[in-house]
């Protein structure tokens, strides 16, 4: 046991944080530990209000005692709602994670896009917090989509561009087809 520790602490990651835990975060936002789904939404949060990314997309869970590496399949938190107020550019988007924090889309907290073949086509994202995303799911893109205007010319997106507006900022969401 370390000196600096007393018999009742739990002993301490190693500096290098080469420690991994067993748990992971399947692409539809469900937290397993050990390949069991952990079924318990406040433990959940609990886990995800330590969860953090490094420079290089490894995803931590890490407390002021220990930290260790996690698997995120996607990404951690999924869109699973979508507010709308206003209109046009006033827009304001917003999200309602599978944890049930709200995000509004905007300049602190932008939507991006990927297109990605083998994921299925257009896998959409909105910033929660410090570099971790939320995948908006497929039911809540078609809202989005529904929502989505033309570039205007000379705007912030090439032309034949479609997009939303929230807070002020246009978000691309692709090529109108």
């Amino acid at each position: 046991m370390p000196a600096d520790q007393s018999p009742g602490q739990p002993e301490r990651s190693p500096a290098d944080g080469t420690n991994a835990y067993d748990i992971r975060i399947a692409r539809d936002g469900t937290w397993f530990h050990e390949g069991a789904p952990i079924g318990r939404k406040p433990l959940v949060k609990l886990f995800a209000s330590v969860l953090w990314r490094d420079d290089g997309g490894t995803y931590w869970l890490r407390t002021p005692v220990e930290q260790g590496r996690i698997a995120v399949e996607d990404a951690p938190f999924t869109a699973v709602e979508l507010s709308v107020r206003g209109e046009g550019e006033g827009q304001v988007l917003a999200f309602r994670t599978n944890l049930d924090d709200w995000v509004e889309a905007g300049p602190g907290h932008p939507l991006r896009v990927v297109e990605d073949a083998a994921k299925g086509g257009p896998s959409p994202y909105i910033l929660v917090r410090d570099r971790l995303e939320a995948l908006i799911l497929r039911p809540v893109y078609y809202e989005l989509a529904e929502l989505a205007v033309p570039a205007r010319t000379g705007g912030p997106a090439p032309a034949g561009t479609l997009g939303v507006w929230s807070h002020g900022v246009y978000f691309p969401l692709g090529p109108s087809r």
